[in-house]
């Protein structure tokens, strides 16, 4: 019995004197060794003796003396900057990250371009019909087209926008195939557009589908639906009548207008060989430059002699040094345009 009472009397005692001790000493017994980052709780939560604690509270209270937690607060800064923290991978402000418009209708954006491709092409045939009612020299005339495709694309280059990619042996291997389908699909269309209506043209090229359709079946080897070749029956039977009731027909126009349709479902068939990460930007222009030094050599062998006698002279004294500089320019720069939304589109699946 005496022993229980001197036990009790003993915590007594020690209860009486820990209560005594001064605000510094009491601080000093808490260990923040074992202060842990609580996931759940906002602001850095941590649980002392049970009970939930904000850090700031702890270091920056008005009741505990100057300094007191001066060698604690440099260890428990990397502990309280991993509680206040977002989580990895959201947004500082913790909201979601602002949806972009193409994200938010891609449908309106990419019927945009549809329309921009279209539009661009209309002016291009327009112009470029015009410049050969005066100067029918279709090999000289797609020289032209790249040659302002190409110094566009070198001073977009130099510029910065966009940046130059740049391109290794392994791409040129698989874009010169591309390029070379391109400048001769481009030549022979240009010469079909010198030899008939421009009309004319479009309809035998209406059949490029038909011929991109049997280059997957029969080249590709890819298994097309019955439904898709019935679709196309009426293309091909319109393209027919069209050609029998044409009072421009010619066989140049023709016969350039389809080897123009096979050269560019073979350029096709290469693209998907040649796919790559690079940006329809740089895509195109190494496409245009490697074009460009395709067509240079037939338009020298074919028409060279005729433009030094009088071609350009006779253009020159028709309209005139500006507007010939200035229709050349033009119908150039729509042509590397519309190209440019074509490759977006088709290439890149805008």
């Amino acid at each position: 019995m005496e022993s229980r009472v001197l036990s009790r009397a003993t915590t007594t005692t020690t209860t009486i004197s820990s209560l005594r001790r001064s605000p510094l000493e009491n601080h000093q017994n808490v260990s923040f060794i074992s202060l842990k980052p609580i996931g759940a709780v906002g602001e850095g939560g941590n649980v002392i003796w049970g009970r939930q604690l904000r850090p700031a509270l702890l270091l920056e209270s008005s009741n505990a003396p100057a300094g007191l937690f001066a060698g604690k607060k440099e260890i428990l800064r990397p502990i309280l900057a991993t509680a206040s923290s977002p989580a990895e991978g959201s947004d500082s402000a913790g909201e979601a990250a602002p949806v972009r418009f193409f994200d938010r209708y891609p449908a309106l954006v990419t019927g945009f371009f549809f329309f921009m491709w279209y539009f661009l092409n209309v002016i291009f045939n327009i112009l470029n019909k015009r410049i050969y009612n005066y100067f029918p020299y279709p090999y000289f005339v797609s020289v032209i087209h790249l040659l302002v495709g190409v110094v566009y694309c070198l001073v977009s280059w130099a510029v910065g926008l966009p940046k130059r990619a740049p391109i290794d042996s392994k791409l040129l291997k698989l874009l010169i195939p591309v390029a070379v389908c391109h400048a001769l699909g481009h030549v022979t269309s240009n010469v079909s557009f010198a030899a008939v209506a421009v009309s004319f043209t479009h309809t035998i090229k209406a059949l490029e589908p038909f011929f991109n359709a049997a280059a997957s079946q029969f080249i590709l080897g890819q298994q097309l639906p019955l439904t898709l070749w019935l679709s196309l029956a009426p293309v091909v039977i319109g393209v027919s009548m069209a050609s029998l009731t044409e009072l421009s027909f010619n066989w140049t126009g023709f016969i350039s207008a389809m080897i123009s349709n096979i050269s560019f479902t073979y350029r096709s068939i290469y693209s998907k060989k040649a796919m790559t990460d690079m940006d329809s930007t740089n895509i195109y222009a190494y496409i245009s430059i490697i074009a460009l030094f395709v067509c240079i050599p037939p338009a020298i062998i074919v028409e060279g002699p005729q433009l030094i006698k009088h071609g350009l002279s006779d253009a020159i004294s028709k309209v005139g040094m500006v507007k010939f500089i200035s229709d050349l320019f033009w119908v150039g720069m729509f042509y590397h345009l519309y190209n440019q939304v074509c490759i977006l589109l088709t290439c890149c699946n805008v």
